[in-house]
């Protein structure tokens, strides 16, 4: 049974549509971190809920509810989500005021808030959805749990369609934490330049991606997730070589088959090794393109990857923004490969195909 994404909405660092073509310019960053470029949310969330949501809430339903418009799907059979971080505003707050106030008067909205399922949470009180619902928290996999659950979901004939989705946020103290472990440039960068840097750490990132899976074919879906498949801590390049070619070979495709390969190349000198194996050992004479540079690197940068490859397959092409000098878009683009590692720890790659 194949599974079909039939729409796909985000809150991102760069904006995905223009209304009607696909990235067509790529908005000038420079820095070591991307933040959102957040809608109107008046038009999408109600006032009142306004109010009482931290960003990454209204960053989430905003991507959720604009997901389900697009799919005309009014109420999901199952609403599941991924997240490495949680709500992280809502959990500084919380632990900012139990300190300020001594242990005492605290009041609960922040607490509340900071669980790591309030997204998923908030998005059925808006829908009073009662279906299934869960979110997973599995850092670098988050998102690929999300998914494969509702993969399973849907092949199982649990249910017909699903809301799935991912959200993760920058805060300013996670930020400082986190470039102490020397994850993120030292110094500033422009976008453009992330993949010639040649030097350690990357770019932090973030953003909120929702996806409406079905199990029902139709000429409206984005494109069909052939497969999904992840693994953890390979020992060497060539287990990943060895993962790769079984991926494939479980699909009955070889490399060459692949229109197309979108990789989580990240600016790293180090983690960019892997992508650079792979790509001279198997795809050299296949169109490859990076993400990243678009939404920098956090642990559930893969399902940014994913509305891109689907979003390439429905327009038939890759956007010119995104090639490289040598590289021309006139192949369409039939079957598309994802191949994704956080911190060369969690793999993770997908196949999706024209519908």
């Amino acid at each position: 049974m194949s599974i079909y994404i039939k729409s796909a909405s985000g809150v991102s660092p760069q904006p995905l549509y223009d209304g009607s073509s696909l990235l067509p310019v790529i908005i000038s960053k420079t820095g070591n971190r991307l933040t959102c470029i957040e809608p109107d949310y008046s038009g999408i969330i109600d006032a009142k809920l306004i109010r009482r949501m931290s960003r990454i809430i209204k960053m989430g339903v905003a991507a959720a509810m604009q997901c389900l418009k697009e799919a005309e799907l009014q109420m999901p059979d199952a609403i599941i989500t991924g997240t490495a971080y949680g709500c992280l505003q809502d959990t500084e707050t919380f632990l900012t005021r139990l300190i300020e106030f001594k242990e005492e008067l605290l009041t609960p909205t922040a607490f509340i808030q900071s669980t790591h399922n309030t997204v998923s949470a908030q998005i059925a009180l808006m829908l009073q959805c009662h279906n299934y619902n869960n979110t997973y928290v599995h850092r670098g996999f988050s998102f690929e749990s999300a998914l494969l659950d509702a993969m399973m979901m849907l092949k199982e004939n649990e249910i017909n369609n699903a809301l799935v989705g991912a959200a993760d946020e920058i805060i300013d103290a996670s930020h400082t934490i986190l470039s102490r472990f020397g994850l993120y440039k030292q110094e500033d960068i422009a976008i453009e330049k992330l993949f010639e840097s040649n030097t350690k750490g990357t770019i932090d990132g973030e953003g909120a991606v929702f996806f409406t899976l079905t199990n029902e074919a139709s000429e409206k879906n984005f494109a069909a997730l052939d497969a999904v498949t992840t693994f953890y801590k390979p020992a060497d390049i060539n287990e990943t070589k060895e993962q790769l070619l079984s991926f494939l070979a479980s699909q009955s495709i070889t490399a060459d088959d692949t229109d197309l390969v979108i990789t989580g190349k990240n600016g790293d000198i180090k983690n960019d090794a892997v992508y650079e194996a792979i790509n001279t050992a198997f795809f050299a004479n296949t169109q490859i393109i990076n993400y990243k540079h678009l939404c920098g690197e956090y642990p559930t940068a893969s399902a940014y990857a994913l509305w891109l490859g689907a979003a390439i397959i429905k327009e038939g092409s890759v956007p010119a923004s995104l090639l490289q000098q040598n590289q021309s878009s006139k192949k369409p683009v039939k079957k598309l490969l994802i191949y994704n590692h956080y911190q060369n720890t969690h793999h993770a790659l997908y196949l999706l195909s024209a519908c």
